[in-house]
């Protein structure tokens, strides 16, 4: 019960730092969890409907580093990587089989799930990168399958390109564990810890030293603290929109397309659209009079 908790706490926390402001939760999921309360010896109050992410008290200044999680006793420090000599293609062949034989990866993958490595073109002008993947791309080993993934890639097209043409990648290359899922199956995601994220990061800058992009776009908060810094923020809403700095590349900061999802609006599609804007700009793609009006209100 404690673990189930953590994970939901955890949740709460990076649904507040994208910008969402209340989730709502069935009668039915209130119910549940209040008999298992009262199973475990909880005491058993009303909740209302409809949960805040504002509710909470204030966080902190500076952000503490993510409670240890299951795993996390048995990751190891961050991995050397060398890449070897060669053309672009090469080397980046070298360093995926180095990612999808890494045996820290491999101990954090479920039975029938697979490592993920990032995908697009190794000549890529602009890189995407996002927290973990979820439970479509442990299936594929593909990042950005799933309901997000298929909204992020109408988003590349929104800006004149194909998903082709980008490098899509995680920070993590295993999706995050939830302790207790029964039967091996996994259900819900829960944000990767600072040590998990750590411990690919180097993979992950390799990634970008092979593809050399011209620039770097971070999806959401969870991926924007693995390349920020844990601590560098308390809410997305003070980093997204503007340009910052990783391996020596320029980075845009923005919602992660789940945040769409939760929140279909204009006025949510405009907020990212806007950064994505500033990403066109940047790398000197063309933008039509129509495009520049995407999203904006009637």
């Amino acid at each position: 019960m404690r673990t189930a908790l953590n994970v939901l706490a955890a949740e709460l926390k990076r649904l507040k730092a994208s910008g969402v402001k209340a989730v709502t939760v069935s009668d039915e999921s209130l119910g549940a969890l209040r008999r298992a309360l009262a199973k475990s010896g909880g005491e058993s109050r009303p909740a209302p409907a409809t949960v805040s992410a504002g509710a909470a008290s204030p966080p902190p200044a500076v952000r503490p580093a993510a409670a240890p999680r299951a795993g996390d006793a048995t990751i190891p420090p961050p991995p050397a990587v060398h890449l070897p000599a060669g053309d672009k293609p090469a080397r980046w062949a070298a360093l995926r089989d180095q990612v999808l034989g890494d045996m820290t990866c491999r101990a954090h993958v479920r039975a029938g799930k697979q490592v993920v490595f990032g995908v697009g073109s190794i000549d890529a002008q602009i890189m995407f990168v996002g927290e973990a993947p979820g439970a479509e791309e442990e299936i594929q080993g593909e990042p950005f399958v799933g309901p997000a993934g298929q909204l992020l890639t109408r988003m590349i097209g929104g800006m004149g390109l194909q998903r082709s043409d980008v490098y899509i990648g995680n920070i993590m290359n295993w999706r995050p564990e939830i302790p207790g899922s029964s039967g091996g199956v996994q259900y819900g995601n829960r944000p990767p810890t600072e040590q998990e994220m750590a411990y690919c990061l180097p993979y992950l800058k390799a990634q970008i030293e092979v593809v050399n992009p011209l620039l770097l776009v971070a999806l959401g908060a969870t991926a924007a603290q693995g390349l920020l810094g844990f601590g560098s923020f308390r809410a997305l809403g003070e980093v997204r929109g503007r340009w910052h700095e990783f391996a020596g590349k320029p980075l845009m900061v923005t919602y992660h397309p789940s945040y769409i999802l939760r929140n279909p609006t204009n006025r949510s599609k405009r907020l990212i659209w806007e950064d994505l804007l500033k990403v066109m700009e940047r790398a000197a793609l063309p933008i039509t009079e129509k495009q520049r009006g995407y999203f904006l209100e009637k």
